[in-house]
């Protein structure tokens, strides 16, 4: 939804709009200089090996925030959200090459709690597993 939803437009499983993003090495370059979060893991194929990683991983946060970008898009207010929580169940493995990642974000409203705002749910997940567990987001709704 672009225009801001409103309380009267959901119910208990009311779902937000799937948000399928890519992430390639270039977007964790760009998001390293962003964040200051030069972990070698988030760029060198070697070292994240060698740590026991699949490969280079995208930064948690960056995972989180396009996460986070789906509810937003869908509130049409990002300072509505007021409480957003994840857990890092699984590390987004990023592939050398111009595809890079998928990130999927599913949504949906799982309850109903008082002064209109609402707790959504989320499944993230990359390459088929989930990558985010316990992800939810509270937002304020009119």
């Amino acid at each position: 939804m672009s225009a801001a939803v409103g309380l009267a437009d959901v119910a208990v499983g009311t779902e937000l709009p799937e948000q399928v993003s890519r992430v390639t090495r270039a977007d964790l370059v760009r998001y390293a200089g962003a964040s200051r979060d030069f972990n070698v893991i988030h760029w060198n194929e070697r070292v994240a090996r060698e740590v026991g990683l699949p490969g280079v991983i995208a930064h948690g946060m960056l995972t989180a925030g396009l996460a986070a970008r789906a509810v937003t898009a869908w509130v049409g207010d990002p300072g509505a959200v007021v409480d957003y929580q994840v857990r890092f169940s699984r590390p987004v493995v990023v592939p050398d090459d111009d595809a890079g990642a998928e990130l999927t974000v599913r949504g949906r409203v799982a309850a109903l709690l008082e002064d209109g705002r609402v707790r959504i749910d989320l499944t993230v997940t990359s390459g088929g597993a989930k990558v985010l567990s316990l992800a939810r987001a509270v937002v304020a709704l009119s």
